[in-house]
C-alpha cells in the first residue's frame, strides 16, 4: 500500500495534478469575481424594488436558483453552440458557474440588506442624503459585514463544485487524477487523497480569510 503512494506520487503526476489546482483555482476566482459583482447588482435590484424590472430580476433568479449546476454546465457548453456561440471549456465552465453563483449571491445581498435596521436609511434621509447615497454609503456597508460569514460560505461551495465540471471535460483536480488512476488502478485511493488534501488546503484558507474579515469588522 505505502509503494503504491510513493509510486502515485511521483514528481510528474505530482505536477500534473498541481497543473490541475491552478485550472481550479483560476475558473474559482474569475467565478467569484463576476458573481460577486453580478449578484450584488442583481440583489440591490431585487430589494429595491423597480417596477417591473425587479419582479422580471427575481423571477430569473427563483428559476436559476432552482436549476442544478448540471444542467447549467451542459447547456452552456453543449446547448450554446446551437445558438451559435462556441465557448472554449474554461469560459464555458466560468460562464455557468458564474450565472448560477450570481443568482445564490443575489439572495445572499438581499437578505444582508433587509437586515439592517431601517433605522439607519431613515436617518441617512434625515442628514441630506439621497435613496441611492444612503444605500451605498449607509445601508451596503453595514450589510456586507452581515453577508461575510454566507458569501464566504458560497464562495467555498463554488470551488468544490468545479469537479462537477469534469462532465464537460474540464482539466481540473478532478479530472487530471482520473487520468492517472486510469492507468494504474493501483493509484486510486492515493489520488483521492491527494485530492481531498487541496480541497481542504484551499477551503480552509477561505474559512481563516471569513474569520479574519468578520474580527476585523467586529
Amino acid at each position: 500500500m505505502l509503494q503504491n503512494f510513493i509510486d502515485a506520487y511521483s514528481p510528474d503526476n505530482l505536477r500534473y495534478l498541481l497543473g490541475g489546482l491552478w485550472i481550479t483555482i483560476l475558473v474559482s476566482v474569475v467565478s467569484i469575481i463576476g458573481s460577486f459583482i453580478i449578484g450584488s447588482i442583481l440583489g440591490v435590484i431585487r430589494y429595491v424594488k423597480i417596477k417591473y424590472l425587479s419582479a422580471i430580476v427575481g423571477f430569473i433568479i427563483d428559476v436559476i436558483r432552482n436549476l442544478p449546476l448540471l444542467l447549467i454546465l451542459f447547456f452552456t457548453y453543449f446547448g450554446l453552440p446551437n445558438l451559435g456561440v462556441k465557448p472554449e471549456i474554461i469560459p464555458a465552465a466560468i460562464l455557468a458557474m458564474t450565472i448560477f453563483e450570481s443568482t445564490m449571491l443575489a439572495e445572499i445581498v438581499r437578505s444582508g440588506i433587509q437586515a439592517v435596521d431601517s433605522g439607519q436609511m431613515e436617518g441617512a434621509r434625515a442628514n441630506g442624503l439621497t435613496y441611492w447615497q444612503g444605500l451605498w454609503h449607509i445601508v451596503l456597508p453595514q450589510a456586507l459585514v452581515k453577508m461575510i460569514p454566507a458569501i464566504v460560505s458560497q464562495f467555498i461551495s463554488l470551488v468544490k463544485d468545479t469537479s462537477l465540471a469534469t462532465i464537460i471535460l474540464l482539466p481540473e483536480m478532478l479530472f487530471r487524477s482520473q487520468i492517472i488512476y486510469g492507468q494504474n488502478t493501483n493509484y486510486i485511493i492515493p489520488m483521492f487523497v491527494a485530492i481531498a488534501l487541496m480541497y481542504f488546503v484551499v477551503c480552509y484558507l477561505l474559512s481563516l480569510l471569513s474569520r479574519y474579515l468578520e474580527k476585523r469588522q467586529a
